[in-house]
């Protein structure tokens, strides 16, 4: 790994339901060209587009030692210990490689710790890195602290750890990205971070908080990421670049990556503050909660749309409620049958059921 920034797959430019092919190949290039060289990926992103579209833009067009990728296993593609090395292979084949430089357990939480142990997944990992197929294993978390060192402490072959990790959740005690680092630094783990900027919400903050970033100049992405990417730990911050411009300025900061000044930390602070007491949802658009939803309700676009009226009484926030629901033909906020499968997959645990009562009392009662 040359640079602390990495290049997530999950949010790729896209033209209607398809990854913007051309677009992308752009992109890669011009990460590879500014000295940057790794990637992520999982299945389970833009449902599998992700990994072959990895194929067709990265892998088959550049040696494999000029990249590092990343790939995960998810627990919604297994279902007992047999299905594991099928899926793997299967991911091999389809991002074009033969071997993964880092594999990690993917969005583990204490429930599904419990179905990757009882289907030796760590153990098919093991003995999938003798054979040169991983060359380092790792996991993806989404859990309390306590539960991060059970895990660490019953499986020392992990060696890297990827967080969610970014200046609003810091103190927060449902993700506890704090705490969660102090448990890495107490095994000497190295740290991955995701969502530096939160799903874009770091980007799209609240007038008080642009007026503090804009005073001091500099981007409000760049603040986010510089922010994860200065503790010692972290090895690799992650951005989900969905167009060439917000490479461009990830790029313009990170090439000669400058550690967060005492100044910046006292900003960054007040901004916490701020954004902490704002009444929003605070959705990643992670998207895992729309496969299994039987009403298939958009639920990542309904919080959006809703964050946009309560911050900025955007009217417009109507229009893209009403072509997420009717005009898709997707569920309303109002067809939830509560029946909570969305929250059992949630990485940031949020309430999404009660959530949802919120947006449809906002969007579907007025006139």
């Amino acid at each position: 790994m040359k640079k602390k920034f990495g290049f997530g797959c999950m949010r790729l430019p896209m033209i209607d339901e398809t990854v913007d092919r051309e677009q992308f190949t752009k992109m890669v290039d011009t990460f590879m060209s500014e000295g940057f060289n790794y990637f992520d990926t999982a299945q389970v992103y833009i449902k599998g587009q992700s990994e072959t579209e990895l194929k067709a833009c990265l892998t088959s067009r550049y040696p494999r030692d000029q990249y590092v990728l990343t790939n995960k296993l998810s627990q919604s593609l297994f279902e007992k210990e047999e299905d594991i090395l099928p899926f793997f292979e299967d991911q091999l084949a389809k991002t074009g490689v033969e071997y993964f430089d880092y594999y990690l357990m993917h969005a583990l939480t204490s429930n599904y710790y419990k179905k990757f142990e009882q289907c030796h997944a760590f153990e098919i990992a093991q003995e999938l890195k003798r054979q040169g197929k991983i060359k380092h294993i790792g996991m993806s978390f989404h859990d309390t602290a306590d539960v991060l060192d059970t895990i660490l402490s019953e499986h020392p072959e992990i060696e890297i750890v990827q967080l969610q990790f970014n200046y609003v959740d810091y103190n927060d005690p449902t993700i506890q990205s704090r705490a969660n680092y102090e448990v890495c630094e107490k095994y000497n783990k190295q740290v991955i971070v995701m969502e530096p900027c939160k799903g874009g919400g770091l980007i799209n903050l609240p007038q008080k908080a642009k007026e503090i970033f804009n005073t001091a100049g500099g981007s409000y992405a760049s603040y986010a990421i510089r922010f994860a990417a200065s503790f010692p730990l972290v090895v690799m911050v992650l951005s989900g670049m969905s167009n060439m411009e917000q490479m461009e300025e990830n790029i313009s900061f990170m090439k000669d990556f400058q550690p967060f000044t005492e100044e910046e930390h006292a900003m960054i602070d007040t901004v916490r503050t701020i954004l902490v007491n704002d009444d929003t949802i605070q959705c990643t658009a992670c998207r895992y909660c729309i496969d299994g939803c039987p009403q298939k309700i958009s639920i990542p676009d309904l919080f959006a749309s809703y964050n946009q009226k309560k911050q900025f009484n955007d009217f417009n926030s109507n229009i893209y409620y009403l072509n997420n629901t009717e005009r898709k033909g997707l569920g309303k906020a109002s067809d939830c049958i509560q029946c909570g499968k969305c929250e059992t997959i949630c990485p940031q645990h949020l309430p999404i059921r009660k959530y949802l009562k919120q947006v449809a009392e906002v969007f579907e009662t007025e006139k």
